[in-house]
């Protein structure tokens, strides 16, 4: 079996990480395509910079390999499986992000909001100490739906933290909107949360992990000045456009791009994601949920919405044409190393696989049916 997906080395403590990118001549970061490594890497960037640490960071999507090209001190992989690298962030349950807000804490300087983002972004609730923390900086929850802009309807219809009725469709969400009544804006957000939270647990094909699921999109969290309406929201945009345009996000998560510019591009992206959440045909196995979507679509945002809100199993597998992506139901109750297995199965069919412990991506280069039977063998 081939083990191109398993790092071979647990990642040292925060304090451990900063003080060897401290005291590095030059640190190579490497991300993985994902909301969580980008908002990880601008972290830890923007820590170096404040102790005027040469750095070099990049985006190579999974399951692209990330050999070393330079001569860096220290080789930092985040979110993915890097060559050669001293350090790897979100190779297990933990998100990147988290670890990222502990050393750059370690530091001296940490973005909070850039932080949750990323930790929300990576699938999982922020601690009550990380929110505490936050909350001092003035961050902290209020009543509604967590929208990137204060137009609920773009926040109804395009948000990938939520599957419902009216996801993807701009129209049903402006309908849902006109048939609220409400005597001030206080009582249009606890109405319009109230609604949301029925609409996903009234709707047949919910499955129970969908009432936790659509939580981060009710009572945000909101920063002051923040870079866009809520916390959430900026974790759904951010970790859009790390999947469509890696180098705007790390702009965006650096603070060097406007992100209402970025608003079409996530809009996109989550259009397709839910078109094809709920036209992709599914298969489901023992410990396995198939989705096999037709076409290019964007196979990360669509998982991760059938693991929240669809998916009877614990495991979901998203295939097209040409990938295969595989998230589980709960990252902190799988067991398995899901970059491993992706990388067995696409083996066995001529394509590429890499990943973490709870992500693994695939180009499988053939037939979709022979890598899901490869996948599902390598699990017997």
């Amino acid at each position: 079996m081939s083990t191109t997906g398993r790092p071979e080395k647990s990642a040292p403590v925060a304090s451990d990480i900063a003080s060897r990118i401290q005291d590095a001549g030059l640190v190579r970061v490497v991300a993985a395509a994902t909301g969580d490594a980008v908002a990880a890497t601008a972290l830890l960037t923007m820590a170096l910079d404040t102790h005027g640490v040469a750095h070099q960071s990049s985006v190579v999507a999974l399951p692209e390999p990330a050999d070393r090209d330079t001569d860096a001190d220290v080789t930092v992989g985040i979110g993915r499986p890097v060559a050669d690298a001293e350090v790897i962030l979100g190779a297990e349950q933990e998100p990147a992000s988290a670890t990222a807000l502990s050393v750059a804490t370690t530091l001296g300087t940490a973005d909070y909001e850039l932080a949750l983002a990323g930790i929300i972004a990576g699938g999982t609730t922020p601690t009550s100490d990380v929110l505490a923390a936050a909350a001092d900086r003035g961050i902290d929850r209020r009543p509604g739906i967590a929208t990137p802009t204060s137009d609920r309807a773009d926040g109804l219809a395009y948000s990938s933290l939520v599957h419902a009725s009216f996801s993807g469709d701009i129209e049903a969400a402006k309908e849902v909107l006109a048939e609220i009544d409400a005597d001030s804006d206080e009582e249009m957000r606890r109405s319009l949360g109230s609604f949301v939270a029925f609409d996903v647990c009234a709707d047949e094909a919910s499955t129970p992990q969908a009432a936790d699921a659509v939580e981060p999109f009710l009572r945000p969290l909101s920063a002051p000045g923040g870079r866009l309406d809520t916390v959430e929201g900026y974790a759904d945009v951010l970790d859009a456009i790390a999947r469509e345009q890696p180098a705007m996000a790390i702009a965006l998560a650096l603070g060097g791009v406007d992100p209402t510019e970025t608003l079409d591009a996530w809009r996109r992206h989550t259009e397709s994601a839910h078109e094809a959440v709920r036209s992709a045909s599914t298969g489901r196995y023992d410990g396995l949920y198939v989705v096999q979507c037709d076409g290019d679509k964007p196979l990360g945002t669509v998982a991760r919405l059938v693991a929240d809100y669809r998916s009877p199993e614990p495991l979901v597998l998203a295939v097209d044409d040409s990938e295969a992506l595989a998230v589980p139901v709960s990252r902190d109750e799988f067991t398995g190393h899901l970059g491993s297995r992706l990388d067995e199965a696409s083996t066995a069919v001529g394509g590429i696989g890499r990943g973490t412990a709870t992500l693994g991506r695939a180009h499988h280069g053939g037939d979709p049916t022979d890598f899901i039977v490869a996948f599902r063998e390598g699990a017997q």
